[in-house]
């Protein structure tokens, strides 16, 4: 846990150089055995739900010499928007485009198209709702008692096709054993309102009759007759961007889906059933992505569960051999194969410029256990803190930067003069940040509301910014409270509630406590840590300007102390 410390003893320019935690286990990352069989065989067709809904199911089977091989495997299967040959989720993700590859180590893998979307019928009603996820129940049940099954059933998925795979595991089908799932939502609020603003790069598939027959049809259906039928019912699908423009707050009303959605469709709110399911969960996180601070917290919140979190964007894994692991992953949790996983720490994780060879490091334990929260006071002078003058700015509503218009590899970016820029001295030692942080930030504004977003920046001894990770909070949403869920220690938590809503007097300051996301980043010696703030961000979506500043004050003195709190990691 990260323990509380007193900033005098915490001299920054004199910290001792970060401690390395290399990984050891020879497995991780080295996971190669031989291929028992030499490709696949594919079907496809239509499998009709509880309420005659078709959903339509592709089916690759392990063969040698063409031919379907005989006897009963585990079978692996994603709750995807399509059924693909190379299944992936739009990001050029290498590793789980992969995974049909499973069954030349003896697997069935299945793709099954939700409800709504791609070959099947259906109307998607919002997004992993409890439909979608009555049809994960059957689905694994049936790929259980199929011939070519063992009976046990593992899930995989990658962005809304993890969130797919989170919510089937809270209605616990007794055949799902194991489930591999990258940067998905822990609860859909906190993910795509963060802070309770509409900053997010994502709101879920919306197509075209054109579109969706583009794709590949059912075999039998060469002519796509039904896959034509399945479109147009996909036309009466809930437009998702609306939806989600309704519901400002937590316990929002959807009148689109008749329910407060954003509980329904998050996995947090059915944790108990998620631990009672009794699945083996394995979680992929990447330091450039939205939802890093998702995947820790579910992991958290579901014992025994693992991570990797490497270097990545959105559901990224560069050059990490992510197919092994996965493929490690399922031969423990659904052959019985000792692959050393179970005996490894709980999360592997990638420290940004770290010495090389060190960059991995394992942890039983988040926040670490050598991580030290040191607060930086803003405006103040020392190794602890972030000089700069405390001043308004007028909020630039036309902000904008290349890295924010990536689709699901958006990135927050420095804009010269967007807002102020608090920055430490130069570090005399490379200096760990493992973590999340907070910024406690007070404010004034000149109107009800205010969109505060911060920066943990890296200046280079050339003056050269890079945004390390952020952190968001609408102001008028700045009350806090315990969350119903374990979070990591330190990190506040705003319930964001319509009636927490608490609107800011014009002129008077109001404290804003709020979490910086996860990072693990070595802060060179020589180069400058630094915190950025403005009052718009270009990845922003339906602003709605009416009550929101047009200039902010940061208010930093003796009554009013604004500071950012770093989880520095100290040498063993």
């Amino acid at each position: 846990m990260v323990r509380s410390a007193v900033v005098a003893l915490l001299a920054l320019m004199a910290l001792p150089a970060a401690a390395a935690q290399p990984v050891t286990q020879a497995s991780f990352g080295h996971y190669q055995p031989p291929a028992q069989f030499e490709a696949r065989v594919s079907s496809s067709f239509y499998l009709p739900m509880r309420d005659g809904t078709r959903l339509a199911v592709r089916v690759d089977r392990p063969a040698n010499g063409g031919k379907a091989v005989d006897g009963r495997f585990p079978v692996v299967w994603h709750h995807n928007l399509s059924i693909a040959e190379a299944p992936g989720n739009g990001t050029g993700n290498q590793g789980f485009r992969e995974l049909p590859e499973l069954t030349r180590y003896g697997y069935v893998v299945v793709q099954v198209a939700r409800r709504g979307n791609g070959q099947s019928f259906g109307v998607r009603r919002g997004y992993h709702d409890r439909n979608e996820t009555q049809d994960a129940y059957e689905i694994t049940q049936w790929l259980a008692a199929q011939p070519w099954s063992t009976g046990k059933v593992g899930m995989y998925g990658c962005s809304n096709t993890g969130d797919a795979g989170l919510q089937a595991l809270t209605v616990a089908p007794p055949a799902l054993k194991a489930a591999f799932l990258g940067c998905f939502s822990w609860h859909k609020y906190d993910a795509f309102r963060r802070g309770g603003i509409f900053a997010q790069w994502g709101t879920g598939p919306s197509r075209t009759i054109e579109q969706d027959v583009a794709v590949t049809p059912v075999a039998g259906d060469e002519q796509k007759k039904l896959l034509r039928q399945a479109a147009e019912e996909h036309q009466l699908s809930t437009n998702l961007f609306e939806m989600w423009k309704q519901m400002p707050y937590r316990d929002s009303y959807s009148q689109l889906v008749g329910s407060r959605f954003w509980g329904e469709s998050s996995g947090a709110n059915y944790a108990e059933q998620i631990r009672r399911s009794g699945a083996a969960v394995y979680i992929l996180g990447g330091w450039f992505d939205e939802l890093r601070d998702q995947g820790l917290t579910a992991h958290l919140n579901i014992p025994g569960s693992k991570v990797v979190i490497g270097p990545w964007k959105h559901c990224e894994n560069d050059d990490f051999p992510l197919f092994q692991e996965i493929l490690r992953f399922y031969d423990q949790t659904l052959k019985g194969i000792d692959t050393g996983i179970r005996s490894e720490p709980a999360i592997h994780y990638f420290t940004i410029n770290a010495a090389p060879g060190t960059e991995w490091r394992a942890t039983n334990q988040w926040p670490l256990a050598n991580s030290v929260a040191t607060k930086f006071a803003i405006g103040g002078t020392g190794t602890t803190a972030l000089a700069g003058k405390p001043s308004s700015f007028n909020v630039n509503y036309q902000v904008d930067c290349a890295e924010a218009k990536l689709g699901p590899r958006a990135q927050p970016c420095h804009v010269a003069g967007a807002g102020p820029s608090f920055t430490g001295p130069a570090l005399r030692r490379d200096t760990e940040v493992t973590g999340s942080g907070v910024a406690n930030l007070w404010i004034a504004a000149d109107a009800p509301d205010a969109n505060v977003f911060a920066y943990l920046e890296d200046v280079a001894p050339d003056g050269t910014v890079r945004v390390v990770t952020e952190g968001r909070l609408k102001a008028s949403l700045r009350s806090t409270q315990s969350a119903p869920w374990k979070m990591p220690a330190g990190v506040p938590w705003h319930r964001a509630y319509a009636e927490d809503a608490r609107p800011l007097v014009a002129g008077q300051p109001a404290e804003l406590n709020f979490e910086i996301m996860p990072t693990s980043w070595v802060f060179k010696a020589g180069h400058r840590i630094q915190l950025t703030i403005t009052g718009a961000d270009p990845r922003e979506r339906a602003r709605d300007p009416q009550g929101l500043a047009k200039r902010i004050t940061i208010v930093s003195d003796g009554r009013h102390p604004s500071s950012l709190t770093l989880p520095l990691v100290q040498a063993r």
